[in-house]
């Protein structure tokens, strides 16, 4: 690969190593420069340009990063498109994330141009949270290089596990005073500690605190069809020879391992009986707050085996005390849900216009193959990977609103569509879920945009990487639909008349990602009958 500053007459082909405005228009880093694009620089004033050339044996970023993102993904993953040399792995199930920290390390370690970055092992995890990335610093890598890292990675060092469901027997055992309230919210929190791994407790017992109790009950649970068995002690097991491990040994049970370097969590008993695994859950499993027991569930609910080796390795990021500088408040219902989620992106149809140029016919009503167009455009977007869909009506608001029947839409009506097309824009922002991130504004005359080509400019949104407003283009050329993050909505709905919210990407073109598509669907809309031809015989082809 040859970086170098390149004189414009040799720079044809060559990638810009930077993002450059010149007259108001992005070239973005990576653009192979075409004739145009120097022509431009040219008549701004420049004589030279910074860039890549790739050589015989270098593999593009892009390539580099999808190979390997490819070769690394495990079970229960899929790789995201790659994008300016970053390739994501995503979780298609819920689960648990099984990362082996040592061959990931093995993979960084082969050369510095080629990085994968993952969560922390044993993260719990939902369906579209990005797990890794894999991210090729320059602009390309010798093959050899990419090789070995082949070599090196396989699907076995990021994965995820689904958890089982597991039927639970939860045993409470009682000392005279202990009230009532704590018994119930221990088995309340309980049931929601394993209901939020997909596993249900079945059988609940209650004993003295007293070993020959404790150990009839363990025997009757062990003859039962539970699966794992949970013991919440009145009182925190202090040693091997306490009620609950004496009660455990008694009934025929085995200690695996006391104790845990997990705080809060430490005096956690691991044992078996029979088939069942047995834990003596510590003292701050009586609370919602992350803790050890925690820890375990996760592992032994997705089908880990765990020894007492396991667990006295647990004590790097076994420290989960909340500090006072650092408050993390947890709520019952939020203890334990999975690592923080990934972008929520929802889409505004705009379907309210009047077809001026249709000659008197309502275009969002014409057939597009065997459905209206309007409707067409619905699915489209159910499609994809939306997490919520509004389209705006407006004009012949009934007929069209007749033919959505049965779609999982909000509809949301503009009666001011006359005023024009920034109207609309705020009525669908405003019914848009508070919690969204950005969203995809789709207009309801562009029949031929596909769901795929919806998930491309989705799966390109980060705005930590400075990738805010996803734009679609065909040859250079932005077209429709463009996505854009929840900090524009206040400035698209301060927008007045008849346009749309284009002046804001020129405004902000170091937030702009142009997303190049492989046909002309991101710039076809229907305006006029002949456009509805046109979009006919391409569907016949």
């Amino acid at each position: 690969m040859i970086f170098d500053e390149f004189d414009l007459d040799a720079a044809l082909g060559v990638l810009l190593a930077h993002s450059m405005r010149i007259e108001g228009r992005k070239l973005g880093k990576g653009k192979p420069l075409g004739k145009d694009d120097i022509a431009l620089l040219a008549n701004a004033g420049l004589r030279k340009v910074m860039g890549i050339r790739l050589e015989a044996n270098d593999v593009g970023e892009d390539r580099a990063a999808l190979q390997l993102a490819e070769r690394l993904k495990g079970d229960n993953l899929e790789c995201g498109p790659a994008l300016t040399g970053r390739c994501n792995l995503i979780a298609v199930k819920a689960g648990l994330a099984v990362i082996d920290a040592q061959a990931l390390s093995r993979v960084n370690h082969v050369d510095e141009s080629v990085t994968v970055a993952s969560i922390p092992p044993y993260e719990v995890i939902e369906p579209g949270q990005i797990v890794a990335t894999i991210k090729i610093i320059p602009f390309a890598v010798p093959e050899p290089v990419l090789e070995t890292c082949l070599a090196v990675a396989s699907a076995s060092i990021i994965r995820v596990l689904p958890f089982l469901p597991m039927r639970i027997g939860h045993i409470l055992s009682r000392l005279p005073g202990l009230p009532e309230s704590v018994i119930r919210q221990t088995r309340e929190i309980t049931q929601m500690r394993v209901k939020a791994l997909g596993s249900q407790v079945t059988m609940i017992a209650e004993a003295p605190h007293d070993t020959g109790a404790l150990s009839r009950e363990l025997r009757k649970m062990s003859a039962s069809n539970v699966d794992l068995i949970l013991i919440s002690g009145a009182s925190a097991t202090q040693d091997r020879r306490d009620v609950v491990p004496s009660a455990l040994v008694h009934a025929g049970g085995v200690i695996d391992h006391f104790g845990m370097p997990v705080d809060p969590g430490n005096l956690l008993l691991l044992g078996r009986i029979g088939k069942q695994i047995v834990i003596d859950m510590p003292g701050c499993g009586r609370s919602a707050r992350l803790n050890g027991l925690d820890l375990l569930l996760r592992r032994l609910l997705a089908g880990l085996p765990v020894t007492g080796a396991d667990l006295m390795s647990m004590g790097s990021g076994g420290l989960l005390k909340d500090i006072g500088y650092r408050p993390m408040p947890r709520r019952p219902e939020k203890a334990f849900a999975a690592s923080p989620r990934t972008p929520k992106v929802g889409a505004v149809i705009l379907a309210a216009g009047k077809s001026v140029r249709m000659k008197g016919a309502n275009k969002l009503l014409a057939m597009i193959g065997d459905q209206p167009m309007a409707r067409h455009v619905a699915q489209t977007a159910l499609a994809a990977k939306l997490a919520s869909v509004v389209m705006v009506t407006g004009y012949q608001e009934d007929q069209v609103r007749a033919c959505l029947s049965g779609l999982k839409l909000v509809l949301v009506s503009n009666p001011s569509f006359a005023d024009g097309l920034a109207s609309s824009l705020r009525a669908g922002l405003q019914a848009l879920p508070s919690d969204i991130d950005a969203a995809l504004i789709l207009l309801a005359d562009m029949p031929m945009v596909t769901p795929d080509q919806i998930n491309r400019l989705i799966a390109a949104f980060d705005p930590d990487e400075g990738r805010a407003i996803i734009v679609p283009t065909i040859r250079g050329k932005r077209g429709n639909p463009v996505l854009w993050a929840k900090n524009f909505f206040g400035p698209i709905q301060a927008i007045e008349g008849d346009v749309g919210a284009r002046h804001l990407i020129g405004e902000n073109l170091n937030s702009v990602f142009e997303v190049e598509m492989e046909d002309d669907s991101v710039l076809t809309d229907i305006d006029k009958p002949e456009d509805l031809e046109a979009v006919a015989a391409y569907e016949k082809r």
